[in-house]
């Protein structure tokens, strides 16, 4: 079920998003070669506590950290470590959500390590686009299709593969809400977009093929080639008008 939230549910939602996105910005700032995932995890529960809020990941189905760190090859739902040390040329994918007066903030972002070969800077460059053209199409009146097929046709038609067993979500009082929002699909297919629907866009998008691997611990998915993965993510209202980003600082 769609649960559609008032203009006071959304106020509260952009309160949970500016937390969220404050958290992933200071994990972010934290990526360095050197530095272990569980370091770059802790910066993210620090600053979400500190603001208030509780790490919504923490927990949830058992995950045992506040923020989920995949590096390289690994998509989503890397378990933080003291024993992994990011290396000079990673690209660091860092996914953490806040809960504020019960509502959820959800966001995802990939950084660099230092310097990173072009190929990987131009899968963290298109991923990060394909979002924003997402976004775009977040609209009242699309519906769900149009979101993913820009996604799809963006990287695709730029070398890319888009993962499809992952997808976007309906965010609010808890983190998956309906509907799916797949990073791929068809224009004009799919849930009609409605003014108060909070949805989460998050693109995973591969420079292989797009299959994956999960590991044994019941939680990492990795590309199958061993090849790079990026993956961006807002939380956004959408309106009588433009969309509104909630997981903005």
């Amino acid at each position: 079920m769609i649960v559609l939230k008032t203009l006071a549910e959304i106020k509260c939602m952009q309160e949970a998003g500016r937390i969220a996105a404050g958290a992933l910005k200071a994990a972010g700032e934290a990526v360095e070669p050197g530095v272990s995932t569980a370091t770059v995890n802790k910066m993210a529960e620090e600053y979400i506590r500190k603001h208030g809020a509780t790490p919504t990941f923490k927990g949830y189905n058992g995950f045992p950290a506040a923020a989920c760190i995949s590096i390289n090859d690994e998509i989503i739902h890397g378990i933080p470590s003291n024993s992994r040390i990011i290396k000079a040329g990673d690209i660091v994918s860092i996914d953490t959500g806040a809960t504020f007066k019960g509502y959820v903030g959800d966001n995802a972002a990939t950084f660099a390590a230092g310097e990173v070969s072009p190929e990987a800077q131009r899968l963290c460059d298109v991923t990060r686009e394909s979002l924003y053209e997402g976004i775009k199409m977040a609209v009242a009146g699309n519906r769900i299709g149009d979101i993913g097929s820009t996604i799809q046709r963006y990287c695709e038609e730029r070398g890319f593969s888009v993962v499809r067993e992952y997808t976007g979500h309906g965010v609010g009082r808890v983190m998956h809400e309906d509907p799916s929002v797949p990073n791929y699909g068809t224009p004009g297919r799919g849930v009609r977009l409605l003014p108060g629907m909070t949805i989460a866009i998050e693109p995973m998008i591969n420079q292989g093929v797009a299959a994956i691997k999960q590991l044994p611990d019941g939680w990492t998915v990795k590309t199958k080639d061993g090849k790079l993965s990026a993956h961006f993510e807002n939380t956004i209202a959408i309106t009588s008008g433009e969309p509104l980003i909630l997981t903005m600082i």
